[in-house]
């Protein structure tokens, strides 16, 4: 055993070449959603890499895989049970080891069933799973896409019910039963996929429920769905820590939502900034967030039209030319601002 990583909750120990039955009953925590997460400066790594082996000694849940990105350099990608621990992770990170650190949008576990031989021969299996959008196979290689499903139990008070199934209703649910506890209280069961629930759901069910409703989900195996993959485009630049893979009924609503809150959560630059959601080479949303402007025909009283256009013109060429160039940076604490659903109070 050369690392602590190596020593599992749930091991069973025994003395040398007597080897005996492990003890029954445990299973190992299975984390539910998946987050990259990049140091802002790669000079920093090293410090991370420390950091983070020190935060997952005693919160053994999270796991860990190193990965890289061309946009961001080398990394990892981290399961996390849920979307509070990530964010809880992260404090810790922030405020016990003072690390900056970027986190990508938090995406779960899929499977694709491949028909190409040729990546079947290169991954050496027929079923991959995904937990990285840019591991995403295209669909003309795949015969089909499975997403993770959890079987949700929801218990609230009646007056509430048609609030929350039309919320469910909206997260492709299925209901599966529905139980008066009581003369006050409901319980409702919905097979959930879970890409529809890691996000804002509890946080949704708690803001229409007044805070009375509870929320509970135990995992329900996959189902075949009709999964693309969106890229966010910043001036024709796609957004690594964007990119999230949805189902497809709900590409165009999501991205222009995804647009319309990168418009409110990015500083305004000196040259136009066009944010486009895209799948593959189509774009299907888009929004445009205008430039600082100064007024060049303030000194111009009266006169020929032509010197005001060739003004204006000079000033068109020089806002096309800043635009080539000048790079955009989003917020780090933008990112799951702007992934929420719910429209902010």
């Amino acid at each position: 055993m050369k690392e602590v990583t190596e020593a599992q909750i749930g091991d069973t120990l025994f003395l040398y070449k007597q080897p005996v039955e492990p003890l029954p009953g445990f299973k190992s925590v299975k984390p539910m959603v998946f987050a990259g997460m990049y140091p802002v400066d790669q000079t920093e790594y090293n410090n991370l890499k420390s950091a983070l082996e020190k935060l997952t000694l005693n919160d053994s849940s999270v796991t860990i895989h190193r990965d890289s990105s061309l946009a961001l350099g080398a990394g990892w990608r981290l399961g996390f049970l849920g979307l509070l621990h990530m964010e809880v992770f992260n404090q810790r990170l922030e405020q016990e080891y003072n690390m900056s650190v970027i986190l990508t949008a938090p995406t779960v576990p899929y499977k694709a069933i491949l028909s190409s031989a040729k990546l079947i021969k290169e991954y050496g299996k027929a079923e991959i799973t995904i937990i990285n959008p840019a591991q995403f196979p295209e669909k003309i290689s795949v015969s089909e896409y499975l997403e993770p499903t959890v079987l949700g139990t929801i218990v609230t008070p009646q007056e509430y019910i048609g609030k929350i199934i039309v919320l469910c209703q909206d997260r492709r649910a299925v209901q599966k039963d529905m139980l008066y506890i009581d003369e006050h209280r409901v319980m409702l069961k919905y097979l959930f996929p879970l890409n529809e629930i890691v996000l804002d759901f509890y946080d949704a069910l708690k803001s229409l429920s007044s805070g009375y409703a509870s929320f509970d989900y135990e995992n329900a195996g996959y189902q075949a769905a009709d999964l693309i993959k969106m890229d966010i485009l910043l001036n024709g630049n796609p957004v690594e820590e964007l990119a999230t893979i949805i189902h497809s009924d709900k590409a165009y609503a999501t991205g222009k939502l995804l647009c319309e809150r990168l418009k409110d959560a990015i500083p305004r630059q000196l040259f136009e900034i066009a944010i486009q959601a895209a799948i593959g080479k189509r774009i299907i949303a888009r929004e445009t967030l205008k430039a600082y402007r100064k007024n060049v025909v303030a000194k111009c009283y009266g006169g020929d039209i032509t010197r005001r256009m060739k003004l204006l013109k000079r000033q068109a060429e020089g806002k096309k030319l800043m635009r080539k160039i000048g790079n955009v940076e989003v917020p780090r604490d933008a990112f799951i601002r702007v992934l929420k659903r719910e429209p902010d109070k």
